[in-house]
């Protein structure tokens, strides 16, 4: 099924648009809250709200265009919105991106225009492999996680669940990132991360707990 529903109408929304047109997706609409319906993102128009997530269930699948800075519980509740309306989330793979054979992919994660997934990476339901982002062999990242523009995740690193690494970070070999964790952009990773919070700097250290 070629069909896509957007879920989300803001500006992580306009990047997806990209992608799947990119390979040849059709998409028949974008859900997004009701003061929205109507309008239009990148000429594709707002025609619903999450509520309606049903009536589309039989008609296309369903990718989650909700961006993800402070938490991804959004993201996830609408995730397991879909789900529970027993439609079918769309793993998206940009015309530019490189996903190894030997990597796997859970369902709804989105891999931007030439971002690199090489061979035994594995990556969780409902991730964001953002622009030029590298996620090297082995490594693993857990569900509903942000690995942003151009950021580097070596290999066989472990990132956890509903984690934001911002632009242009870079977390060494070997590494673990426990869940519910913000590494902000341009920071370097370089021991492993047990505690929940946000973390910045090289090498990145805790600024605020969780």
């Amino acid at each position: 099924m070629k069909n896509l529903i957007l879920v989300g109408g803001g500006g992580h929304c306009k990047s997806v648009i990209d992608v799947a047109e990119s390979i040849g997706y059709n998409i028949l609409g974008i859900l997004d809250l009701p003061s929205e319906i109507g309008k239009e993102v990148l000429n594709y128009r707002v025609i619903g709200n999450d509520n309606d997530i049903p009536f589309y269930v039989n008609k296309a699948k369903f990718i989650v265009t909700v961006g993800q800075i402070k938490d991804s519980s959004l993201r996830e509740k609408l995730h397991n919105k879909i789900i529970n309306s027993k439609g079918i989330l769309a793993t998206i793979i940009a015309s530019t991106a490189y996903v190894s054979k030997y990597a796997t992919l859970g369902k709804g994660t989105v891999v931007m225009h030439k971002a690199f997934v090489n061979a035994g990476a594995k990556i969780g339901m409902g991730c964001i492999i953002n622009t030029m982002a590298n996620i090297e062999h082995d490594a693993t990242i857990g569900q509903f996680t942000h690995i942003s523009t151009g950021t580097m995740v070596n290999g066989d690193c472990s990132i956890g669940s509903n984690v934001f690494i911002g632009s242009q970070s870079v977390v060494s070999n070997g590494l673990s990132i426990c869940n519910t964790n913000i590494i902000a952009a341009g920071s370097f990773v370089r021991k492993n991360i047990n505690k929940s919070g946000i973390y910045a700097g090289n090498p990145a250290k805790l600024m605020k707990s969780f």
